[in-house]
């Protein structure tokens, strides 16, 4: 028998604020990694590694530095305090990283990196405060 788990439970899992920033550092660059992949993928680029990790360099760029700047690691799970920001870093220094390099940004890819990189970002976390939140029992 499965026993509930409760939202005391679910948080112990990410008690240790250390292991919660590393699985929300490793969710983030995963799914920028994925964002790239996509990319790559939608105009039939060569699947290796060096291409992935060329192409998606400017975003996870992007990460790190809204991670650091912002604290992320003090609340890595939070929707909006931490979502928001590493959203915006991601994409927004991402692309300028790119510009700056000489990459495309084109007003399409812009948006679509937004767009996408928003959805996961931002989503994911949303998904774990809702999960957390339907696994904690009612009063």
């Amino acid at each position: 028998m499965r026993h509930p788990v409760t939202r005391a439970a679910a948080q112990q899992r990410f008690a240790h604020p250390v292991r919660a920033a590393l699985l929300a550092l490793a969710a983030d660059a995963a799914l920028v990694l994925l964002f790239s992949g996509l990319g790559r993928g939608s105009h039939a680029r060569e699947a290796t590694v060096l291409g992935l990790l060329e192409t998606a360099w400017p975003f996870l760029a992007g990460l790190a530095i809204t991670w650091i700047s912002a604290r992320i690691s003090q609340r890595p799970l939070a929707v909006l305090n931490s979502g928001l920001p590493v959203w915006i870093g991601a994409a927004g220094i991402g692309l300028l990283l790119r510009w700056w390099t000489g990459g495309g940004v084109a007003l399409p890819f812009v948006i679509v990196t937004f767009l996408t990189l928003g959805l996961f970002l931002i989503g994911w976390r949303a998904i774990a405060a809702l999960v957390i939140r339907l696994r904690a029992p009612r009063a």
